[in-house]
């Protein structure tokens, strides 16, 4: 797949998400798929990184995720992101404050020969995002 159709794969993935189409953000992921997340013990197969991204949509039901920039080399996409949304459910034991907030983040994916995200890097500004919470 070119750096172009790469990149058109992660765009998808992030909508997905945004569309809370768990289908077609699972159908973007390859067989194997791993994710690499901070603070977590060890990478997330499928169903934790289901659960994990679960979590955020639970804490913030109108999170939205905004490509800012965009880039491809070889068979990593990397992404800035921006991350906007309002905090209606519990996140990580911190009530509901009815607060929104703003952060951003970085993305890597390692794709599969068949154009799908084959593993995942996340780094989120969570300093950031917590202090907007408290």
């Amino acid at each position: 797949m070119s750096a172009e159709d790469n990149e058109t794969v992660v765009r998808r993935w992030i909508d997905a998400y945004n569309d809370r189409d768990k289908q077609a953000e699972a159908d973007a992921r390859a067989p194997g798929y791993v994710a690499h997340v901070p603070g977590m013990s060890g990478s997330l197969d499928a169903e934790a990184w289901v659960e994990f991204i679960d979590s955020f949509v639970d804490a913030f039901p109108d999170l939205r995720l905004t490509v800012e920039s965009i880039v491809s080399s070889g068979d990593i996409v990397a992404a800035r992101v921006a991350f906007h949304g309002t905090h209606r459910g519990e996140f990580q034991g911190l009530p509901p404050t009815d607060r929104e907030v703003a952060c951003t983040g970085m993305e890597f994916d390692r794709m599969a020969d068949d154009g799908k995200v084959a593993e995942h890097w996340v780094e989120l500004d969570q300093v950031a995002l917590l202090r907007q919470l408290a």
